[in-house]
């Protein structure tokens, strides 16, 4: 797309602002929706015009969205075992149904809607394609199913046009999720429960970012949905080497069963959720050993040209190398 005015909702987040970063240095007027702008320094030295909106304000929207060629519509609330059912859906369903309604209004060129690869739950036979039904795990996986089903059926009426976008896990330096993992094998913590053969799809964040924008700037790729990951899975075992390898550490050697831990989440969550509190262990982190999500990103590849560059071992070291120079390693 020639030089446009767009707006990214979620800048805030790893994957918004680096998008925000990338749409800036290409000559872009980039408009943020940012709840507190005074805390988005970042974006704001990148040229970044920041509005402040929340997506449950249809007023903010509305003014955001004025002028506006192209919408990246990245923002979500994320899982979090202290965020209810009906908050998850105030932002991802009704934020996206507010977010498309207001692009329709102001008669936005094209709107590109991150969803995620959660909308299928865990993989049973993989790969899974983007036509693998849905089979969302948690309240956090629903909501996301639940927009996408709502930006789809915009999609077929075409009073909008539209490309939706299911990313693998996210990450590169920057990003602040996988923390937890890198310190655990660096301390000698991490213990793998069950074998350690099920399959993750990861995406570093530049080629992520460069299928966000193909997703953009592609005629084809309207009316489409796209799986955007790495170029292929990896076992849990081979991301655990990878990571210990980078660190200089020998591989977590332990290996437990994992329905005993699953049993003892089950029971923290029924405990602790109606007091209000955290629970010590709850399924989903359990999940991380349970469930596969292997992918198959061929569609991507043929029609948008997306080419993810940076290997898995790569990115793994790039990462390490962010959070060791940030001292949090």
């Amino acid at each position: 797309m020639a030089q446009a005015k767009i707006l990214v909702t979620g800048a805030s987040g790893f994957a918004g602002g680096q998008l925000c970063r990338r749409l800036s240095a290409d000559g872009h007027g980039v408009r943020a929706l940012v709840r507190e702008p005074a805390r988005c320094t970042a974006l704001k030295s990148w040229g970044v015009e920041l509005h402040r909106g929340d997506l449950r304000d249809r007023n903010s929207i509305k003014t955001a969205v004025q002028g506006v060629d192209l919408v990246y519509h990245i923002a979500a609330s994320y899982r979090d075992s202290k965020a209810s059912r009906k908050e998850l859906w105030e932002t991802n369903v009704t934020g996206t149904q507010n977010m498309l309604d207001a692009a329709k209004a102001a008669d936005v060129a094209r709107f590109v809607h991150c969803s995620t690869i959660g909308v299928h739950g865990c993989i049973e036979n993989p790969p899974a394609n983007e036509e693998t039904p849905y089979a969302p795990g948690d309240d956090y996986q629903e909501s996301k199913a639940a927009a996408e089903r709502m930006v789809r059926n915009e999609m077929e009426r075409g009073t909008l046009s539209i490309v939706i976008f299911r990313p693998a896990g996210i990450y590169g330096p920057g990003d602040l999720r996988f923390l937890k993992l890198f310190k655990a094998i660096k301390q000698r913590r991490f213990l793998m429960l069950g074998s350690g053969r099920i399959t993750y799809h990861f995406v570093y964040i530049d080629d992520l970012i460069d299928g966000i924008l193909l997703c953009g700037n592609q005629e084809k790729s309207v009316g489409r949905i796209y799986i955007l990951g790495g170029e292929s899975p990896i076992t849990l075992n081979h991301l655990v080497a990878l990571i210990a390898q980078v660190l200089g550490v020998s591989p977590p050697a332990l290996r437990l069963p994992v329905a005993p831990f699953y049993f003892a989440g089950y029971i923290c969550e029924l405990v602790c959720k109606p007091l209000g509190l955290r629970p010590p262990l709850y399924r989903r982190r359990v999940d991380f050993f349970r469930k596969n999500r292997a992918f198959d990103i061929s569609k991507a590849r043929v029609e948008l040209g997306y080419d993810p560059k940076v290997s898995m071992a790569a990115g793994i070291d790039l990462t390490a190398q962010w959070y060791q120079s940030s001292g949090l390693l």
